[in-house]
């Protein structure tokens, strides 16, 4: 597939791309050391009550992970934050002046906000560099200039998010011949490369051997600080490995929050989460 052949297929996708943004627009303020406000958030689907009254606080520059059961309104919270998902009621603002109801998936993403799904979705037929050279000219709006030289600053801007996500040695390979883990960190990449001051991460390390995930864990450290990382998992030992912060979610509202050695030994959570599942 051709260079022009893959961007039309990535401004053409069903859902909207993260780094689809020009590289301008208001910012966020974070003055209160807040980056992510919720609260009061509820939203049903035909009955159900996916999130229910959900009140979050997340600090700029922190990792944060989010676990609970299957259907505890993660995802929900996930699509609501990102604009894919209108709530019923509640607020939520983008540091202490951006209210991100009512704003489209791509203006969302134009603010600063990227988000990694589970699976990864990377053009395979292109290599680890044109990946990355793909999200830069969407990001800076140069769509049509498909067959232009990048300046020497975007060059070393690829270069730097390839050592950030361990692919230097494989920035010729066809992202197709990448592993699984691999594969995941490229997507970050992409993400990366519009410099998101948030990025909510889902299950990051499903399918990964333990090398990568001992990697994945490194590189979602080095991520935090200099950007906020929230992180959807539910693999126990991970979360453990990076989070400060877990938030529990159970029934579309928040059931506990504290350091990992409160989280697992509150009755509540293991009653209905740990207790069953792990």
């Amino acid at each position: 597939m051709s260079l022009r052949q893959t961007m039309g297929e990535l401004t053409n996708r069903d859902r909207v791309w993260p780094f689809l943004v020009p590289d301008q627009g208001p910012r966020v303020d974070v003055s209160k050391q807040v980056i992510l406000y919720i609260e009061g958030l509820s939203v049903s689907f035909d009955g159900f009550r996916a999130i229910n009254n959900l009140n979050l606080y997340i600090n700029d520059g922190e990792l944060r992970c989010l676990i609970g059961a299957n259907g505890a309104g993660k995802t929900t919270l996930m699509d609501i934050i990102t604009g894919k998902t209108r709530p019923d009621t509640g607020q939520v603002y983008f540091g202490r002046n951006l209210n991100l109801l009512g704003r489209s998936e791509a203006e969302i993403a134009e603010l600063g906000i990227g988000r990694k799904f589970q699976k990864p979705t990377v053009f395979e037929a292109q290599t680890v560099y044109a990946n990355l050279e793909l999200a830069l000219r969407a990001d800076k709006g140069i769509l049509p200039s498909l067959t232009s030289r990048l300046t020497s600053e975007k060059r070393d801007r690829i270069d730097e998010v390839l050592r950030t996500i361990g692919l230097s040695d494989e920035r010729a390979k066809l992202a197709g011949a990448l592993s699984h883990g691999q594969k995941q960190w490229l997507e970050i990449g992409m993400l990366l490369i519009a410099d998101p001051r948030l990025l909510l991460v889902d299950e990051p390390v499903a399918g990964m051997t333990a090398q990568e995930t001992e990697r994945t864990a490194e590189l979602l450290t080095s991520l935090a600080g200099e950007r906020t990382v929230v992180v959807v998992e539910h693999d126990m030992e991970f979360v453990r490995s990076i989070a400060r912060t877990v938030t529990v979610l159970d029934q579309g509202t928040v059931l506990a929050e504290g350091t990992m050695d409160q989280i697992q030994s509150d009755p509540r959570v293991i009653e209905v989460y740990l207790g069953e599942s792990h």
